[in-house]
């Protein structure tokens, strides 16, 4: 790592950080989805700190964006009384970004810079899957900013989870990339590769009885999927308008 030349570290560290932003800011689609997901990142990743040894500073500003989220969440969880926004999801996606980098900015491990991708991994991967999948449909780069219906938790939804089912499943996504994540940190990747198998062997073992009580009649989640489009149209129309006046 130390042979790479500087404009690699600067252009993954640029990548890293609009990756990350963006991502919060796309996956923030339901009731509580984003500022959930970004607590249980910021506990992974403060435990990922603390076994790293990483800087203090890293450990104070984590432990206080973890804090500050807490006390938020009851509020942004489903049925909404108070909603982050754009502004709000680009900054919380922007200071895990930051302070992620804090974190890890002396290791040269590989399974520690590693770790974040897991611990995030959730929202990432969705906006990874989300851009492909807006240019194989649009047939252009520029369909990339057009928005759509095909994220994580608008299939989730279409399958006939309510609002809070869809959330609380994608907090267990998240928190099992989590501890993943710190399993592979502190134990190596065996022990982390048999943790991931006894998940998969669960979610198989319930995934019958389980899909058998949670669905909601088709007319149901058509009805959640519509209130959730509604709303992130609006949100895009008013930050398209923003973008126009600047």
């Amino acid at each position: 790592l130390n042979e790479l030349p500087q404009w690699v570290y600067d252009l993954v560290t640029v990548a890293w950080i609009v990756g990350i932003t963006n991502a919060i800011n796309l996956i923030d689609g339901l009731d509580g989805l984003s500022s959930g997901i970004s607590i249980i990142s910021c506990v992974s990743l403060l435990m990922i700190f603390a076994l790293n040894g990483s800087p203090l500073l890293s450990i104070i500003l984590i432990t206080a964006l973890c804090g500050a989220l807490c006390g938020f969440l009851p509020f942004n969880y489903n049925p909404a009384k108070t909603f982050m926004g754009d502004t709000g999801s680009n900054f919380l996606g922007y200071s895990l970004a930051i302070i992620s980098i804090l974190g890890l900015a002396k290791t040269y491990r590989a399974v520690v810079i590693v770790a974040p991708i897991f611990v995030l991994g959730v929202p990432l991967f969705d906006t990874i899957f989300a851009i492909f999948r807006r240019i194989k449909n649009g047939k252009s780069l520029k369909a990339i900013m057009q928005p759509d219906a095909g994220h994580l938790h608008h299939k989730m939804l279409k399958a006939g989870f309510t609002q809070k089912q869809a959330v609380l499943i994608m907090y267990g996504f998240t928190a099992c990339l989590g501890i993943f994540a710190i399993v592979l940190l502190e134990s190596g990747w065996v022990k982390a590769l048999i943790f991931a198998a006894i998940v998969v062997i669960v979610i198989l073992a319930g995934y019958k009885e389980f899909f058998a009580q949670r669905l909601l009649s088709n007319a149901e989640a058509e009805k959640e999927l519509k209130i959730v489009t509604e709303k992130e149209e609006v949100t895009d129309k008013k930050v398209k308008v923003r973008v126009e006046k600047s």
